[in-house]
Formats: C-alpha cells, sequence, structure tokens
C-alpha cells in the first residue's frame, strides 16, 4: 500500500466514526427533546390537576359557608325563643287552671286568644313542639327526665308518666328537651 493509500485509510475510520456519531448525537437529541417535551407535560398535567382541585375546595368551601350562613339565619332568633318558652309554659299554665276553674270564661277566651297568637307566630319563625305523651317509652336521648316515682302500673315502667314542660325544636335543632316524670 502506497503512503497515500494509508492514509486514506487513517482517515476513513474518522470519517466512518463522524459519520456513525452524527446519527448518534442526533438520536441523543431528540430523546433529550422528547424527555423535555415529556416533562412538560407532566409538568402541565400536574398544574392543571392542583388548579382543577383548588378550583373544586374553592367551590366546596363556598357551599359550605353559605350553608353556614343559611343555618346562623335559621338560629339566629334561638336566644329569643327560648326566653320566649317559659312564657308560653305561663300560658298553658293559666289555660288550665281556667278550664279547671270555671271561672272566668271570658278571661279564659282572652288568655286562649293571646296564647294561640303567640305561639303561631313562633312557629312561623320556626319553632315547634315535640310532641311527647303519657306512656311514650322514656329515651334519654330525646327527653330530660326530671324524676322518677313508682310505675302506677306495670306497663308503664320505663315509660314517661307525665310531662312537666314541652320540648321545642327550632328548625331541625331542639332548643329545650320535654322534661318528663318516668315510672320505676
Amino acid at each position: 500500500m502506497s503512503k497515500t493509500d494509508k492514509e486514506h485509510k487513517a482517515e476513513d475510520p474518522q470519517m466512518e466514526d463522524t459519520a456513525t456519531a452524527t446519527p448518534e448525537v442526533n438520536v441523543e437529541q431528540q430523546k433529550d427533546e422528547k424527555t423535555k417535551e415529556v416533562q412538560l407535560e407532566e409538568q402541565l398535567a400536574e398544574e392543571k390537576d392542583k388548579f382543577m382541585r383548588l378550583f373544586a375546595e374553592f367551590e366546596n368551601y363556598k357551599k359550605r359557608t353559605i350553608k353556614e350562613r343559611m343555618d346562623l339565619f335559621k338560629t339566629a332568633s334561638q336566644d329569643v325563643m327560648q326566653a320566649m318558652l317559659p312564657i308560653i309554659d305561663d300560658f298553658e299554665r293559666a289555660l288550665t287552671h281556667i278550664e279547671e276553674a270555671n271561672e272566668a270564661k271570658e278571661l279564659g277566651k282572652g288568655v286562649a286568644l293571646i296564647y294561640n297568637k303567640l305561639v303561631n307566630t313562633l312557629e312561623q319563625k320556626g319553632l315547634s313542639k315535640i310532641e311527647v305523651e303519657q306512656g311514650d317509652t322514656f329515651n334519654a336521648d330525646d327527653h330530660e327526665a326530671v324524676t322518677q316515682i313508682p310505675a302506677p302500673s306495670p306497663e308503664l315502667k320505663g315509660k314517661i308518666i307525665d310531662v312537666l314542660e314541652r320540648g321545642y325544636k327550632l328548625g331541625d335543632k331542639v332548643i329545650r328537651f320535654p322534661k318528663v316524670v318516668i315510672g320505676q
């Protein structure tokens, strides 16, 4: 081989190396670009997910505050209602006494009229009676036992003998439990 052939052969491997190296570099650059693109897509997806979660959380916050505000308006008059309950009790006692005494029937009609007007007004504002009757089963979650007495009959053991004060609810919230006497 001549000297020039040796030089060409010596140059040929370098040319072959650069020829094969260039596609490898291009492939690596393409892989790098693809991985960067994939990373950017993943970051975009993460940010979209964060945004959607934050948006949903904000919507839940708005719903919760609206519900709390509505509950506050419903029970804002709770203190006034609780202050009125003893007055209702006094009216009921007066009506019972007037009916028993058969005295002053005209006075009884006036007291009954005032009582009914007061109760109707409070019911329009959301107050409702908790219905409890003699013979109902006592439940500590729904009634307040004031005292226990010996049951007049065996079937009244553990049951309500007498209702001393009615219970009331304002909306769905109990503001006073019925005060009862239970049989032992």
